[in-house]
């Protein structure tokens, strides 16, 4: 059986990011696992708003913060 992704909710949206805007850059709350109640910053395609749970398949991993230049 394939092994099913990580539960985590979006708390805060902090900026866009790609060539085009395309990606928003989010920090969510891991909902279940080894990683429950910490806080990753992920980047996420698509519509998004604060609330919305997504579905990690990796939840150890985190996104670059996005830095001025």
């Amino acid at each position: 059986m394939a092994e099913q992704g990580t539960p985590a909710e979006i708390v805060e949206i902090v900026k866009r990011t790609g060539a085009n805007g395309e990606i928003i850059q989010v920090l969510c709350r891991i909902l279940e696992g080894e990683e429950k109640g910490r806080i990753k910053r992920r980047n996420v395609k698509g519509n998004c708003k604060v609330g919305d749970v997504l579905i990690l398949l990796s939840a150890e991993r985190e996104a670059k913060e996005i830095r001025a230049r």
